[in-house]
């Protein structure tokens, strides 16, 4: 289960850049949200930022709330990991209350990432991330532990590797999102939704 962050807030909120945008190279579109996770008495919140092209989690933070600070440690992840960062980047969520947050986008402002969000509710205009959410949760079962944010994010950093390093995807054609992110002469897998002819990112 996807957190569903409060869209109604004072904040600015700001259009989908990404709807027709085709995707071929790595470090073009990164994708974030925060992702519930553990047990109703130990909650802890998942964020994510992970790159469209590749599948590359490029950064993540484990906190005990919904803060924004935890989805900036997320994003400044992110940045030290980027291998292209003289290309420009599109950072893409929903309209939560953590990404519109004037801090947060400081931080996108500083580092000259273009800011793009989802404009309603459907979940295929943020269908990546909410894909590597579950790929998490059913493959790597980190949804099943109850413990606190330290054991958790420990948890956490282990299944990304794993992920990362040698999980392949069918939308890289079998390559790892590692390999996938070296290169850009592997065009990403779409499909169609039924009444919809715009493409949408297989994930899987």
């Amino acid at each position: 289960m996807c957190v569903d962050p409060n869209s109604h807030h004072r904040f600015r909120k700001y259009e989908n850049l990404i709807l027709d945008l085709e995707i071929n190279r790595p470090e073009q579109v990164w994708v974030s949200d925060i992702t519930y996770i553990g047990k109703r008495d130990n909650p802890c919140y998942l964020s994510l930022v992970t790159d469209a092209y590749s599948k590359k989690i490029m950064g993540y933070f484990v906190a005990n709330n919904l803060n924004t600070r935890s989805s900036i440690m997320a994003l400044k992840m992110a940045l030290k990991q980027r291998k292209y960062s003289h290309l420009q980047l599109i950072h893409h969520s929903d309209r939560g209350i953590q990404y519109c947050a004037n801090e947060y986008q400081e931080e996108l402002i500083k580092n000259k990432l273009s800011c793009s969000m989802t404009q309603n509710s459907d979940p295929y205009e943020n269908a990546i991330a909410e894909r590597i959410n579950g790929i998490l949760k059913q493959e790597f079962n980190i949804d099943k532990y109850n413990q606190g944010a330290k054991i958790t994010n420990q948890i956490i950093k282990e299944s990304v590797t794993i992920y990362n390093e040698i999980r392949p995807h069918y939308s890289n054609y079998m390559l790892t999102p590692n390999q996938m992110h070296s290169q850009n002469k592997t065009k990403m897998r779409t499909y169609k939704t039924k009444n919809s002819s715009k493409n949408v990112f297989t994930t899987v």
